[in-house]
């Protein structure tokens, strides 16, 4: 057993965040025409997008370098608008086990906000923590926002 880790980040955004439930939870395949620099696919292997227990996999650029992660969704709190993916196969699980992440939206009075929560364990302290993955879903949150807030009506 590694040592576990947790990592979180909250976002304030512009756009509804209902705008980044619907996009995460139905159209995942949407993702990279709204961040192209961070998504350049998302495709569904088994089930249906937004279903709990489907496998979808994740094309994506960090550090410079062309990634993927398949996925299965985990969970789905529609009420508390919270979703769960759990890497099973991809560049994140090659180093480090049982790494998953959820997106949370929410409000806070006026304030509409994104937050992602990383959990996984490292092998060993000579593994870094996942803060550089950490500030790729922050960019990449910022990227969608801009994009929503930046579209002609």
């Amino acid at each position: 057993m590694g040592l576990k880790s947790k990592l979180c980040a909250q976002i304030e955004v512009k756009a509804k965040n209902d705008v980044f439930h619907d996009a995460f939870r139905h159209k995942p395949h949407h993702v990279s025409t709204m961040c192209p620099v961070h998504v350049q696919g998302c495709e569904c292997l088994e089930g249906d997008f937004g279903t709990v227990g489907s496998k979808i996999c994740w094309k994506y650029t960090h550090d410079g370098k062309e990634k993927f992660s398949k996925q299965i969704i985990e969970a789905i709190d529609e009420e508390k608008k919270i979703i769960t993916f759990k890497e099973f196969e991809g560049d994140i699980v090659n180093e480090y086990e049982n790494w998953k992440v959820s997106l949370h939206v929410d409000e806070e009075g006026e304030k509409d906000l994104v937050s992602w929560t990383m959990e996984y364990e490292r092998p060993n302290e000579n593994v870094s923590e996942l803060t550089n993955l950490l500030q790729f879903f922050i960019d990449m949150t910022k990227s969608i926002d801009d994009h929503h807030v930046n579209k002609p009506n």
